[in-house]
């Protein structure tokens, strides 16, 4: 009976770069501000190089969120201070990064030559030596776990939840349209490699601060609609971070409220950085409304359903209005395509 491979298309690309990296440093590379697939794909990466003799290190600009720590106890990650003052010959693997502006200034300078990525963002443009890309792919770790089982792998319990965490996360506990049986078979392998999804879903959705709460209230209290309801945007003011006594990594899962709201197509957090900066997050259930294109007008990307800008001071000018006159001719756009294609 012929075996059947998660990933061929890939399996033997993913072989080969193994192949080259034997013998070399590897820094493994996740984008700031990371979340559960970043860190998953991050700590499973290094894990499983490591078994197999390769020296590694994950690197990324920004600590490692506090709901993420579970996954981090016997991984050691540098931040870009730690590998700007080591001359060392890294050979670089990105993972979970579309592109790489994503791992920080500092970062992209150091490691301005990437031997590999391993990432699902559509928005990818392939600026490695060697990229496997797979846009249909929920999670980086769902990648990540197709390829090492059918490579035939070691994969230990620490690196099984860490990718189970990261699938986990990034398919919104297996409610996202992007999740495929696909997904369900690699997590059930994860599991029976030790992942335990009672720790997961503990360690991600049963420890919130009551700074959070308080900033989940400020940005309810912000919701405005848009767009005849279709469009509903949320605002997080300069400074809520110190008045909440929370930090960046809060506002994880917030945009989720805008979007649930009945009627609503697409759901917006906005932060306001100091000195006049702005960073969005856009979000849909429908892959229809192709927000990485609109993301992509104001230099940002990522997914159909899931994208994300960051605007320095002097392009943020009336932010707020220019994303909804884009979200609303996009939104006019798949109206008249699905009013076509009714009329057909």
């Amino acid at each position: 009976m012929k075996q059947e491979f998660f990933y061929p298309e890939y399996k033997d690309t993913f072989g080969r770069l193994l192949k080259s990296l034997e013998g070399k440093r590897v820094a493994v590379v996740g984008h700031a501000r990371p979340d559960g697939d970043c860190i998953g794909a991050q700590v499973g990466l290094a894990r499983v190089l490591r078994a197999t003799g390769i020296q590694v290190t994950c690197v990324n600009a920004d600590p490692v969120p506090r709901r993420l720590q579970f996954l981090t106890k016997e991984e050691r990650f540098l931040n870009a201070e730690d590998v700007l003052n080591r001359p060392v010959p890294w050979s670089v693997i990105f993972v979970d990064c579309a592109d790489q502006a994503r791992v920080g200034d500092r970062l992209k300078a150091r490691f301005s030559v990437a031997e590999g990525c391993i990432d699902h963002h559509m928005s990818n443009n392939g600026y490695a030596s060697v990229n496997i890309v797979d846009t249909q792919s929920a999670a980086t770790c769902e990648i990540l776990a197709g390829l090492f089982f059918d490579l035939g792998l070691e994969v230990d319990a620490i690196a099984a939840q860490a990718l189970f965490t990261g699938i986990l996360t990034d398919t919104g506990q297996f409610r996202f349209n992007s999740t495929t049986r696909r997904c369900f078979v690699l997590a059930g392998e994860l599991v029976a490699r030790g992942a335990s999804p009672v720790q997961a879903g503990y360690e991600l959705f049963a420890r919130e601060s009551l700074g959070k709460m308080n900033l989940l209230k400020r940005y309810l209290n912000s919701l405005q609609m848009h767009c005849s309801g279709r469009v509903c945007v949320g605002v997080l003011a300069e400074g809520i971070f110190e008045e909440t006594g929370t930090s960046a990594e809060d506002t994880e899962g917030l945009v989720d409220y805008a979007r649930c709201i009945e009627g609503v197509e697409v759901g917006v957090l906005v932060e306001e950085r100091p000195g006049g900066g702005k960073k969005a997050s856009l979000r849909s259930n429908d892959p229809i409304y192709r927000l990485d294109l609109v993301a992509a007008q104001f230099n940002g990307g990522g997914h159909a359903c899931a994208a994300g800008l960051n605007l320095p001071p002097q392009y943020a000018e009336r932010f707020i209005e220019r994303l909804v006159d884009a979200l609303s001719q996009r939104i006019a756009e798949v109206d008249k395509a699905k009013k076509v294609t009714s009329n057909v």
